[in-house]
């Protein structure tokens, strides 16, 4: 190469720097749908990167939102996501869905309660408290689960109090993968009913709720089934799970 040519590409690096381009996140909302992924209660975005990467490979442009689940309550949290996801431009999406593991659900409900934006798509709840949780309610009062749950671990109880509770019927395109498998006998037997070692089966449902579905995965790892990902990309399309039920 020239010198000509090293100049030129030296100009090209400047440019670069000096006025950037915008990053991967913001390049294709406008001729696609985008698909927001939240993790459950304290988790964090690495526990979807598979469900994440399942999305991109059928042509939706994804944000997999990291949150301090723990940190802070379910209103704060509301906030938050919409901050997030208003630095992201939501708005320049053709339309945007969403997919929620446990505890995510619920910060989408009261998300979508106060700043819902005007391209929502369909939503997808994997294993979700929504009406709330017995064993976060038995737990609620031990310092342990205190510590490592947050104050919104405090608010998932199932008194008519409870957040999850009081956020009554969904008013959007909703539907439940609920896991029917559990690995924790200990949880499992705090739990009453069919339950995944965390939620009961009956707990995942919602009011207004559009379809639900349950299938043979556990609560810690239901984002990570290639059955639950199709499951998801049916509803995004049709607005209801495939049958027979995997």
């Amino acid at each position: 190469m020239g010198h000509a040519g090293r100049l030129a590409g030296l100009l090209t690096i400047l440019v670069a720097v000096v006025y950037p381009t915008r990053s991967a996140p913001y390049a294709h909302e406008a001729d696609r749908d985008t698909v927001v992924l939240l993790h459950g209660l304290g988790r964090t975005r690495l526990s979807m990167n598979w469900l994440a990467n399942r999305m991109q490979q059928q042509g939706y442009a994804v944000m997999n939102i990291a949150y301090p689940s723990t940190r802070r309550n379910v209103a704060d949290l509301a906030d938050h996501l919409n901050q997030e996801l208003q630095a992201r431009e939501i708005g320049r999406a053709r339309q945007v869905h969403f997919v929620t593991h446990s505890f995510g659900g619920i910060v989408v409900r009261a998300y979508l309660k106060r700043h819902r934006p005007s391209n929502l798509g369909r939503v997808v709840m994997l294993a979700p408290p929504n009406q709330g949780s017995e064993l976060a309610h038995r737990l609620r009062g031990n310092w342990v689960f205190r510590m490592f749950a947050g104050p919104s671990g405090q608010e998932l109880g199932i008194d008519p109090s409870s957040t999850p509770i009081a956020l009554g019927a969904v008013d959007f395109p909703l539907g439940v993968i609920a896991g029917g498998r559990s690995w924790n006998p200990l949880f499992s037997a705090m739990v009453p009913g069919h339950d995944d070692g965390v939620v009961s089966v009956e707990r995942t449902r919602a009011a207004g709720m559009l379809d639900f579905v349950v299938v043979r995965r556990s609560h810690t790892f239901i984002m990570r089934s290639s059955k639950v990902a199709r499951q998801v990309v049916h509803f995004f399309e049709h607005g209801e799970f495939s049958r027979p039920s995997t």
